[in-house]
């Protein structure tokens, strides 16, 4: 393989997703050189792209990869690697942790931890994460969100039977919220999109890669707009960062090394920012990456590289109702009323929020069918998808040094047990009760790859944990600037540096985090 070597820039952010891509836009403007290196390609638009057999049947879009799970069974990852990263597929649903996410929360299956800084050390940059990511809420809908300032767009209008819904929730006594989403909406009076929208309103949105670009993603929000405003920055496409070397003191990344079209590529900066996503950056940082300096691998000298793997405990529930449903934007509706438990319920439970609507492919395609067959025989996959209303629960995974993804003889391992399952069964038990309570009586029907289970492993969504910072080095990685304890130059931005969950989705915290690291950074590139 030959080998070329480029020019010194003054920083590499390995990864274009949420916490690569919000970093490289805020220190865009500075002047400063800036190469944004990304694994895959842009993403396709094409006709497939609303495709539910496409996208979930064949996996069109994710990883060709084979790892391990911790009972030795192969199994593919649902990794996207492309231009702005898993945020090609994403719901968009960008909420703050709640305040108390941020201290130490007893759960069923044991003790979230306390993070090192509070939510007041992050409460700016999220206020400056939903600008970003055009996030349309409203303020104070959601009882546990703890921000104050306006959302910056109105929220999206709920379609009549979820306006309906959250009409009988609260007459039940609880507390629906529009749920805030990233996404380029204009909307009438009547909560329709006008011609200008991007975003159409369609079905096709959780999992789905937007044909119009019309979610919010990082390759939308950052990495058109700073390639178009600032020659500054490079973006290359195809280039998988095969090592990082340092210095022979070990305390500076001193090349990034780079397979790209069949060619070695050597590149060297300043500073280095990481941000592959929770799992890609470990194994960058364990096996492909140690030397004589760094044995246990780069930054690992705490032993807790890969390790603390949490992604949530998640369910995908179809409710299956007499009455058709037929809402095409589902997706605009939350429920935290059980999110820190209740009065009859002293644990936390998690969030409920409405998913995008089921289409028969993806039914066929994901659902247990012996589950299926015994509780709706006569119904088929066309019938369901019209009369079911979709439901995301979550509820939060506790860190565990065990849970841990790792190289063995050249195999990536992920090995994961359920940490707080309870919370989980609880909440959808929760779900259940309150379809029933408000007259709408449903059979619950998971949407699973695998019979019998939640989302599988293979689900890598909510990733995080992996390198958690703090401000101890000998445990954690990564100091409270997210910057490695063993080396001078070396950051990280996705969700690696999360030392607990909560029950929400991560992205808007990355993207809040990666601003912040790069306002720190402003002062030292």
């Amino acid at each position: 393989m030959s080998t070329t070597t480029h020019p010194h820039y003054d920083l590499i952010v390995i990864g274009s997703g949420p916490g690569g891509a919000s970093l490289a836009h805020r220190l865009a403007p500075t002047g400063k050189s800036i190469l944004l290196l990304e694994r895959g390609q842009y993403l396709r638009r094409e006709e497939a792209n609303w495709s539910p057999q496409a996208v979930f049947v064949d996996g069109r879009y994710q990883a060709r990869e084979s790892w391990v799970d911790r009972d030795g069974h192969a199994f593919s990852p649902q990794l996207h690697y492309c231009v702005g990263g898993n945020s090609k597929v994403y719901g968009a649903a960008l909420l703050r942790l709640r305040e108390r996410d941020f201290g130490e929360v007893l759960h069923h299956g044991g003790v979230s931890p306390a993070w090192p800084l509070s939510y007041a050390d992050f409460a700016p940059w999220y206020d400056e994460a939903e600008a970003l990511f055009h996030v349309h809420g409203l303020r104070g809908d959601d009882p546990l969100d703890p921000g104050i300032t306006p959302y910056p767009f109105a929220p999206v209008r709920h379609e009549p039977k979820i306006a309906e819904l959250s009409e009988r929730l609260r007459g039940r006594g609880l507390q629906p919220f529009h749920l805030p989403l990233g996404i380029l909406l204009d909307q009438k009076e009547d909560g329709f999109a006008t011609p200008t929208s991007t975003c159409m309103r369609c079905s096709y949105f959780d999992g789905f890669p937007c044909l119009l670009n019309g979610k919010a993603d990082a390759q939308v929000m950052c990495v058109d707009p700073m390639l178009r405003e600032h020659p500054n920055v490079t973006l290359r496409t195809g280039a998988y960062v095969s090592r990082l070397e340092t210095d022979a003191a070990g305390r500076r990344v001193t090349q990034v090394v780079v397979e790209r079209e069949g060619r070695q590529e050597h590149y060297t900066a300043g500073t280095v920012v990481v941000a592959c996503g929770a799992l890609s950056s470990a194994l960058l940082l364990l096996l492909r990456s140690a030397s004589d300096r760094h044995p246990q691998g780069l930054a690992n000298g705490s032993g807790q590289v890969g390790r603390n793997y949490m992604r949530h405990e998640m369910s995908i529930v179809m409710a299956v109702m007499k009455e058709a449903n037929d809402t095409v934007f589902q997706k605009t509706l939350g429920i935290s009323d059980f999110y820190f438990g209740s009065e009859d319920e002293p644990y936390p439970l998690g969030l409920i929020q409405m998913c995008a609507t089921s289409h028969a492919d993806q039914i066929k395609g994901e659902a247990p069918l012996a589950g299926l067959m015994r509780h709706l025989p006569e119904m088929p996959f066309e019938q369901l998808a019209r009369h079911s209303m979709d439901f995301w629960l979550q509820s939060e995974d506790l860190p565990d040094p065990s849970n841990r993804v790792y190289y063995r003889n050249g195999q990536v391992h992920l090995d994961v047990r359920e940490t707080n399952p309870e919370a989980l069964r609880r909440l959808k038990a929760r779900l259940e009760q309150v379809l029933s309570d408000i007259g709408w009586p449903a059979v619950l029907v998971e949407r699973s790859l695998y019979l019998g289970k939640d989302i599988p492993l293979s689900g890598t969504a909510h990733q995080a944990g992996t390198c958690r910072f703090g401000t101890d080095p000998a445990t954690s990685v990564l100091d409270l600037d997210c910057r490695a304890h063993e080396l001078d130059n070396l950051y990280i931005t996705d969700a690696s540096f999360f030392p607990s969950i909560g029950a929400v989705n991560p992205t808007l915290t990355i993207i809040a985090n990666a601003l912040r690291v790069a306002d720190i950074l402003k002062g030292r590139l």
